[in-house]
């Protein structure tokens, strides 16, 4: 390929890519036309991108935006999918299609595995991907654990005030009784 051939793919690639924080890196190996077809159809009702790249020009593109992913990731052919919500959802997407076709194929097994995942520009297992929560989950969680502790702390300072309101309020209710009249005197 001709040096201007290489720089307008690298710069296809740099415009694909701008902003991607969130994505997947596949080996595809024996994957027919019918396959690869289906499984890009799939995703791309998902809103899951895929795009099959040459590997010394995504690396070259990922390491421009701060990425450092390890050389062995590099080899071989990489099907680079992208897009969703967040890697979780990217994640599972992926996970679910790859198990569905080899659950309807058992000749497919093997034919498309995750190299690795990659959650807000860092390096991650796919079974780590799967398990991370969604922004609006991890967004959840902050405010649960703000809230929890000052829901304590206001139990704490109007428990013990609704206390003593409320034996004043019962002493103030008792009504008095009159004083036992004193014995007659012999």
């Amino acid at each position: 390929m001709s040096k201007a051939g290489k720089q307008m793919e690298y710069t296809a690639l740099e415009k694909a890519f701008a902003g991607v924080r969130d994505l997947l890196l596949i080996t595809p190996s024996k994957v027919d036309s019918g396959l690869d077809f289906n499984f890009r159809k799939q995703l791309r009702e998902k809103k899951v991108k895929v795009q099959m790249v040459k590997n010394s020009l995504v690396q070259r593109v990922f390491e421009a935006q701060g990425l450092k992913l390890d050389e062995k990731i590099w080899r071989g052919t990489t099907l680079v999918a992208w897009g969703a919500d967040s890697i979780k959802d990217l994640s599972k997407a992926v996970d679910g299609l790859i198990k569905e076709i080899e659950k309807k194929d058992p000749k497919a097994k093997d034919r498309l595995k995750i190299k690795t995942g990659v959650a807000d520009g860092q390096p991650v297992s796919m079974a780590t991907a799967l398990t991370m929560p969604t922004r609006i989950e991890a967004i959840g969680e902050i405010i649960a654990m703000i809230t929890g502790p000052a829901s304590w702390i206001a139990g704490a300072l109007t428990g013990p005030a609704g206390q003593v309101a409320s034996q004043i309020a019962t002493i103030a209710e008792k009504k008095e009784e009159p004083a036992p009249a004193p014995a007659p005197a012999d």
